[in-house]
């Protein structure tokens, strides 16, 4: 039997097969029986509306005819928006992601279409239709990737947020790919894609580039925050928030980056400058929150860089604070354990009393969620700063178990520095693991291995 290839062939099959009439197909589609006699004679082009309603009267799934209309309505007719933009919008509800790509790139020539593309891209993105929006912000990058754009920047700046994951190699890489745009981007959006970007960076502990980039961040908003109070300001950009906390938040980070060198002097500088900042006018009550978690910061990490430092004295009074303030907790924990095993500092009590907090869950404070990225990153470290802990203290069974979850979680984050600490400090105490602790270390570094070869392009198949 012939196959049949059109929309229309199997309409007429249809009504063929089951003895119909056009005018009972309309009463039981609700297309209108001289416009079903038009698409049949093939006078007439059909309607977006018109080919679900013909789906529906033929007792067929949504989207069933969507590969044939591409080819019948889009490829071999003259594009019109009218049939492309509902075509576009449905596939992208009923998640027919290979139509929508298919029928984007049939159109990619007519650079007219950008716009509305990009406009339904901004729809989808706004309804958290992320998959659909990534397909034409990538659509409409390349279009226009000579252009320059503010557009161009921002398909992009949406394009690297869509992408960030758990996996750090990926994140790096949509990093680098995203970070020559920033400058292109609307002032509106331009600073909180600093913070973004910032926070990437620091999950992967970039800590150059974080300082980089919050210099940048920090000048900017400098800026616009001075122009905002002047006599005449400018039109007022709205912004995800406040300037005043993307000037904080720049302070902080470049504070962070001096922690990380373990230039004290320096970071405690920082935090002078973000603990009472007194340049800020009249805050509104948006603005007092903000300080007020600046200021918090500033008291925990007066605390810890003094235990940083040595001071293991001020330790108990840092725990008291954080105590009080459980958007905390985690992160100081974090910070304890390291600073524990730089000073061998007993904190048994600390981890009984923090135990609920030593696991990964979503983390908050008085401004916003915290990154996913960072989040993760920091629970990886802490479950290894765990292991090497109870390992200096002679619990080996104990250590070595953090230390397998830790490479454990490295590996899902496809963390590589993260993954060849853990296994440099599992071989160092091997001779302690329990033969069960073996087989999982032994498991792990085959996914290791696995995710290594595939780097370098290697298909080896493991026992």
């Amino acid at each position: 039997m012939e196959k049949l290839t059109t929309i229309r062939e199997q309409l007429e099959e249809h009504l063929r097969k089951h003895g119909m009439t056009i005018n009972r197909f309309a009463d039981l589609s609700g297309v209108n029986s001289g416009t079903l006699s038009n698409i049949l004679n093939g006078n007439r082009p059909i309607s977006m509306q018109q080919l679900d309603r013909i789906t529906s009267g033929m007792g067929l799934p949504d989207g069933y005819f969507y590969d044939l209309y591409i080819d019948e309505c889009i490829f071999h007719a003259t594009p019109d928006w009218r049939r492309l933009g509902p075509f576009l919008l449905r596939c992208a509800e009923l998640d027919k992601l290979d139509c929508l790509d298919r029928a984007i790139r049939m159109t990619m020539d007519n650079v007219a279409y950008a716009p509305m593309l990009f406009d339904m891209a901004e729809t989808l993105f706004q309804e958290g239709k992320n998959e659909a929006a990534a397909i034409l912000y990538q659509c409409v990058a390349e279009s226009e990737k000579f252009q320059h754009s503010e557009r161009l920047a921002l398909c992009q700046y949406r394009l690297f947020m869509l992408s960030l994951s758990e996996d750090q190699e990926a994140n790096l890489q949509a990093a680098v790919s995203f970070e020559p745009y920033i400058d292109r981007l609307d002032e509106g959006y331009q600073l909180q894609a600093y913070v973004d970007l910032i926070n990437v960076n620091l999950s992967l502990n970039r800590w150059n580039k974080v300082k980089s980039l919050a210099e940048k961040m920090l000048q900017q908003a400098t800026v616009q925050y001075k122009y905002s109070k002047s006599s005449n300001p400018p039109k007022k950009k709205e912004h995800k928030q406040p300037l005043v906390f993307y000037i904080l938040y720049a302070y902080l980070s470049i504070e962070n980056y001096y922690s990380e060198t373990m230039d004290f002097k320096n970071a405690l500088y920082y935090v002078s400058l973000y603990h009472e900042p007194d340049w800020v006018v009249e805050p509104n009550n948006e603005e007092c929150i903000i300080l007020d978690q600046f200021k918090e910061w500033a008291v925990a990490n007066r605390y810890l860089y003094r235990l940083m430092a040595g001071h293991v004295d001020v330790l108990s009074e840092y725990v008291e604070y954080i105590a009080e303030r459980e958007s905390e907790i985690f992160t100081a924990v974090c910070n304890i354990m390291i600073a524990a095993n730089q000073y061998r500092v007993n904190v048994d009590h600390i981890l009984e009393r923090f135990k609920n907090y030593i696991v990964y869950k979503e983390q908050r404070n008085h401004i916003a969620k915290v990154s996913n990225q960072v989040t993760l990153s920091r629970f990886t470290r802490l479950l290894s700063e765990l292991g090497i802990y109870f390992l200096n203290s002679r619990r080996f069974e104990k250590g070595i178990e953090y230390i397998l979850q830790s490479l454990e979680n490295c590996i899902a984050i496809n963390s590589s520095n993260g993954m060849l600490r853990c296994m440099g400090i599992f071989e160092q105490f091997r001779q302690f693991a329990t033969e069960e602790a073996q087989q999982q270390y032994k498991k792990l570094v085959s996914e290791v291995q696995k995710i290594n070869d595939k780097k370098i392009g290697l298909s080896i198949s493991y026992l």
